[in-house]
């Protein structure tokens, strides 16, 4: 993060104007691998919560037997 602001004041002392001075601060992001792995944790949170919504039903169905077989069995400790 440190680099990207480098980057940033540099151009910012050479005049270079507004759209362009975002246009090298988005590909200064881009280029930076520190930013990453917050990309790949977001991506797969996203995945996790489509695969939620998709199978909704089945996983309460899943739960609920969990559940009913875990009270069942714990009535005869």
């Amino acid at each position: 993060m440190k680099k990207i602001g480098q980057i940033v004041k540099v151009h910012l002392r050479t005049g270079i104007t507004a759209i362009r001075q975002k246009v090298i601060m988005v590909k200064a992001v881009l280029c930076d691998s520190g930013g990453l792995s917050v990309v790949e944790l977001i991506l797969i949170l996203v995945v996790i919560i489509a695969l939620v919504l998709i199978f909704k039903t089945q996983l309460i169905s899943l739960v609920n037997s969990i559940f009913e077989k875990i009270t069942s069995e714990s009535s005869g400790i």
